[in-house]
């Protein structure tokens, strides 16, 4: 029923199974304070191992980096050691798995960083509130990183992506979409630099390139992927010619040659708002060579039709993989997709209801019979 999404792909050096991939999914459950993966994750990640690939949840490369309660972290040794059993299970379940890279940028609440402002490209506030220890607070102005920080803030990525490589992953993703750090260097509306990391496209996609550049080092590009949101306004992040800009992106990301370019594409309900821009996949397919994934409130029938025509390589689904732990595997038998029912109360409170019991297509039968 499905045959173009149930051949392999190579996504460089990573070959799958399938092309259906596990899209990134924050969900709160590492051990917090020390942003600790844990036995929960363990079983989590181990149960969606029918993935063609995993991209993990977007994951702090550094403390100053990371805003977001009970989200995992990579820059500590205790964090690595509790990645590597999820890696294992991955890896004895059948499955492939990478780490998604992450530095919030301004939208690291000055609660986590002991009243310290957030950093970001140029001196900027996000809008509405944030997700903090004490509840949600009202987003505070960032300050602008100087070059000298900026230098440091891509030896923090390359201490992630060895610190991703010594827990075990099979590659990473540079989390480069939906407001955060990379997207707030890439986009005009948070870009306000007049030196050569702001102005033209070309500077302003400089950070990426760099960040790139060393998770390259580290990994080899066939292991090293990107995640971009070229469509619309996310989180107050925007650009006044996404074409150029994402054009200019997708340049970097030809020139480096990585494994895979992976783009979100919100639709109406999608969870950063709605968005009535067009679509910029096909500017940067014309650009970009290698494998491209496309994401977001896709069906089956959708997905299969988008691999098929060749418009992109593989899809990654992210909601549906919270309710649907077998999902590639009732994909393949055009099973039903079990509602996410607890969603959104259960994307990102503690404890595994709502997040490692939802039964797979067997074990309903099972419990039925």
């Amino acid at each position: 029923m499905h045959d173009a999404l149930f051949t392999p792909v190579k996504l460089g050096a990573i070959e799958t199974k399938n092309r259906i991939l596990m899209a990134p999914l924050t969900r709160g459950r590492s051990t917090f304070p020390g942003s600790i993966p844990n036995e929960l994750m363990v079983e989590y990640y181990r149960q969606r191992a029918g993935a063609g690939l995993i991209i993990s949840e977007a994951t702090g490369i550094s403390r100053e980096g990371l805003g977001w309660p009970a989200a995992p972290g990579v820059w500590s040794e205790e964090q690595v050691e509790g990645w590597k059993p999820v890696t294992k299970a991955v890896h004895d379940a059948g499955g492939k798995i990478v780490l998604q890279l992450w530095h919030m940028g301004r939208l690291v609440h000055p609660d986590f960083l002991d009243g310290n402002p957030g950093v970001s490209a140029s001196a900027t506030t996000a809008p509405d509130h944030a997700h903090t220890p004490t509840g949600r607070q009202p987003h505070q102005q960032a300050r602008a990183l100087s070059v000298e920080e900026i230098a440091r803030v891509v030896g923090d990525y390359r201490k992630a992506g060895e610190n991703a490589k010594a827990a075990g992953f099979d590659g990473v993703q540079l989390h480069g979409a939906n407001g955060y750090l990379v997207d707030q260097f890439l986009r005009d509306s948070t870009n306000l630099r007049t030196d050569e990391y702001g102005g033209s496209a070309e500077n302003r996609t400089r950070f990426l390139r760099e960040v790139l550049t060393a998770l390259i080092e580290v990994w080899g590009a066939d292991r090293v992927s990107v995640r971009l949101s070229p469509n619309g306004e996310t989180q107050g992040c925007n650009d006044s010619d996404p074409a150029t800009t994402f054009g200019a992106a997708a340049k970097v990301c030809e020139g480096l040659g990585l494994s895979f370019v992976e783009l979100r594409q919100p639709g109406p309900d999608g969870t950063f708002g709605a968005t009535d821009v067009p679509k910029q996949d096909g500017v940067i397919r014309s650009i970009y060579s290698g494998p491209l994934v496309l994401n977001s409130d896709y069906t089956a029938e959708e997905a299969e039709a988008d691999v098929a025509s060749g418009r992109c390589d593989a899809i990654s689904f992210g909601r549906p993989y919270i309710s649907n732990p077998d999902l590639a595997e009732r994909i393949a038998v055009g099973a039903e997709w079990a509602p996410n029912v607890n969603v959104p109360k259960s994307w990102y409170l503690p404890g595994p209801e709502g997040y490692i019991d939802y039964p797979t297509m067997e074990e309903t039968a099972t419990a039925t019979a």
